[in-house]
């Protein structure tokens, strides 16, 4: 089994981005270093550099986290990223230094963060150390023996409550007492021990070196909170964000030594249990700290003891370095407020992978990571795409012996399977989509043979062509109740199917498209056969009431025929059993059967509660929070930003009809709004629509980036193929 694993590594990290092998450079760290959970480590290296280059790119490797300065200058904020592309191996930054260079003598520090635990999202090597590497014509820099490093004693462990098992991050707290001021500037006087070697690059524990494949991080800066409150008491600081998102808090104060400030967010508690929290310890006089792990929330709250005098508090924004470069706009204030917070939540559910929630877990989930990739073609720039890329290489190269997925990955103490929650990533609305939306096809003869094997040796089929329910470890449809699990199997496993045929034909597999045809046929041959009730789609055995989800999954599948609209759109009226997550396909189903009006009553009716509350810039987990929430109640989950996509694809109407938007169709389903417009940024260009009702005529300006084409299609069916430029159309409705 292990060398299945390590083989299966192999092939997957090789494929899914650069490997490193030709290290100089070494893994050090210190001889006080015991690798505990929450160390942290200072490391400086003073270098003489006759000429500046013009560029040189430093490659740059921890587990799990660095901040980089040199001459003073902070040259990264937040480096690194959780472990790891493989169960065995370790990412590494490349990062452009030539620009902090002077002639003469250099400083370079490094602060890294080694987290010391799994979690859902990150394993532990099990080593802290770091790897740095800059390597031009006269000039070499690697982390050897000449670098000193200490065990940075100022940053220590908090008492309890901890963060959950789920997180591989611990609280900070920083002991201005023991701080080294001035550690990371030039002219600080060396008090670091020489470096010691901690490992050979490439071997374990921390394996081979993968190229990090999405941007660095995006730092906003140090800036002003928007409006801060006093507690009554004047014991805190209420200080609000300008919305829920990732950041550092900033103090500068004025106290004796030996007070301790505690710093958490309104999230502190955000899903159930508690996340992550940093506490400063003063020393006496003027000072200031940033504390360098990130949070989450719409108010940071500041708890200072008596004596301390606040002289200010900022907060830096951080995250994925992307841009809203989607809109949506319509004339009903509803809608867009809707598609703002799905946009909003989207953001802050991305970083080193995307996540479920930034607080709670932090965890790469596949059934949040379908929705949210879908999202981002319609919200994002094109960097988005990377992150979506970066995640279906690590689930398949986590594939276990027996040939199952299971997500979140990475993990380093998680392992369960969700075969639903798979079978939807692994197919038309998870890798096809990522391929098809991006023009990006390079993921695909990488991951082929693994998911091939998937689809037809983990998951079997019955006589009738049928795929034989699979429990996992996790039997699980959605949130909620009244799951159909019968029909949503056959759905999502033909939707898995319809993609990998797409994939077989892409790659030249003429025998396997062929098999999968064969298969497909099977199912759509009996399919109605079994579940059809002559009123709803039904699983032989399910007793519960009619699953609104199946329904949706039977005509987005495509297994429902037309004929069959007219009785699912009247049951889709009144089921309403759907948790946010699978609300958005029923809400897809809607406008599948050409009826928008009842799309987007049905929307405003389910995210009424949800837009209900004021203070949130976010979407939730469940409807409500707390115990009107499902799965631990989080106010920031991207998968219920379902109507994001479709107010963009399916009331704009626009949608990629060939890989990339190289061609798109604009296909309207206004039902009653009036007006609507949407953008959508590709890789040659934006899209942009505008759509206005006047009269019995829609009044359409449609903007085509150069080199790629349009097909208009009104909701009478009329068709007009259009070029590059901007174009002006009347249809009627």
């Amino acid at each position: 089994m292990k060398k299945y694993l390590l083989l299966l590594a192999c092939i997957g990290t090789f494929a899914s981005a650069e490997v490193k092998t030709d290290w100089k450079a070494q893994w050090i760290n210190t001889e006080r270093c015991q690798s505990a959970s929450n160390t942290w480590l200072a490391y400086r290296k003073t270098v003489s550099i006759d000429e500046v280059p013009a560029t040189l790119t430093a490659h740059i490797a921890a587990d799990s986290k660095y901040w980089l300065w040199i001459n003073g200058r902070l040259a990264v904020f937040e480096g690194g990223l959780k472990r790891g592309p493989s169960p065995y191996d370790t990412y590494y930054d490349s990062v452009e230094i030539a620009p902090y260079l002077v002639s003469g003598e250099n400083t370079i520090a490094v602060l890294v963060w080694h987290f010391g635990r799994n979690g859902f999202s990150h394993v532990n090597s099990g080593l802290a150390a770091l790897l740095f590497e800059a390597i031009a014509p006269g000039i070499e820099i690697v982390s050897d023996k000449s670098w000193r490093c200490g065990v940075y004693d100022a940053y220590q462990n908090t008492e309890a409550p901890y963060p959950n098992y789920r997180l591989s991050e611990s609280n900070i707290r920083f002991d201005a007492r023991l701080a080294e001021e001035g550690w990371n500037l030039p002219g600080f006087k060396n008090t670091f021990p020489g470096a010691e070697i901690a490992s050979v690059v490439g071997k374990a524990p921390l394996g081979r070196l993968v190229k990090r494949p999405i941007p660095m991080f995006k730092d906003f800066g140090l800036r002003d909170y928007p409006d801060i409150r006093q507690s009554a008491k004047g014991d805190t600081l209420f200080c609000r964000l300008p919305y829920n998102c990732q950041f550092t808090p900033y103090l500068r104060v004025e106290s004796p030594e030996g007070n301790t400030i505690y710093m958490q967010t309104d999230n502190y508690r955000g899903g159930g249990p508690e996340n992550v929290r940093a506490e400063y310890i003063t020393r006496k006089g003027v000072q200031e700290y940033e504390s360098f792990g990130w949070m989450s929330g719409h108010e940071m709250w500041y708890i200072v003891p008596e004596g301390v005098n606040i002289l200010e508090v900022k907060y830096r924004e951080t995250g994925y370095d992307t841009e809203f470069a989607g809109s949506f706009h319509c004339n009903d204030p509803f809608l867009n407020e809707l598609w703002k917070r799905s946009a909003r939540t989207l953001y802050i559910t991305m970083r080193d992978n995307y996540m479920d929630c930034p607080e709670r877990e932090r965890a790469q989930w596949w059934g949040d990571e379908v929705n949210e990739l879908g999202e981002a073609f319609y919200a994002l720039s094109t960097s988005s795409h990377q992150l979506a890329v970066k995640g279906i290489h690590e689930l398949m190269n986590w594939q276990r012996a027996d040939g199952s997925l299971f997500a979140p990955v990475p993990a380093g103490n998680w392992s369960k399977e969700l075969p639903l929650q798979i079978l939807a990533s692994v197919g038309w609305y998870g890798f096809y989509t990522q391929y098809y939306y991006s023009g990006d096809s390079t993921f695909v003869p990488a991951i082929y043979d693994r998911l091939h094997r998937y689809l037809h040796e983990t998951w079997q089929v019955d006589k009738s062509g049928f795929p034989i329910e699979r429990s996992g470890e996790w039997s699980w449809g959605d949130w909620g109740e009244q799951i159909d699990m019968g029909v949503l199997t056959n759905c999502w496993y033909y939707l898995a199917l319809k993609a990998e045929k797409e994939f077989a034909l892409q790659l030249g597999k003429k025998a396997d498209a062929e098999e999968i045809s064969r298969m497909m046929y099977s199912i759509e041959k009996c399919f109605n056969t079994k579940y059809w009730t002559g009123t709803a789609y039904r699983s032989p055995g399910y007793r519960g009431e009619n699953d609104d989800r199946a329904q949706a999954m039977a005509v987005l599948s495509g297994l429902a025929p037309k004929d069959k609209y007219p009785a699912i759109l009247k049951l889709l009226k009144k089921e309403y059993h759907a948790s946010p997550y699978m609300e958005k396909y029923v809400l897809e189903a809607l406008f599948h059967m050409d009826a928008p009006d009842a799309a987007l009553q049905r929307m405003k009716d389910r995210y009424a509660g949800m837009l209900s509350y004021k203070e949130y810039t976010t979407l939730f987990e469940g409807w409500g929070v707390g115990a009107e929430g499902f799965g631990g109640g989080t106010i920031n989950h991207a998968w219920s930003g379902g109507p994001l996509t479709l107010l963009s694809q399916k009331v704009c109407g626009i949608e990629p009809t060939s890989p990339g938007f190289k061609t798109f169709r604009v296909k309207p389903q206004m039902g009653s709004l009036t007006e609507a417009s949407a953008t959508v940024e590709t890789h040659y260009g934006k899209i942009k629509v505008d759509l206005k009702k006047s009269g019995r005529k829609i009044l359409m300006e449609i903007q085509v980036p150069e080199q790629t084409g349009a097909v208009v299609i009104s909701p009478k069916g009329k068709v007009q193929e259009v070029g590059s430029g901007t174009h002006k159309i009347t249809c009627p409705f």
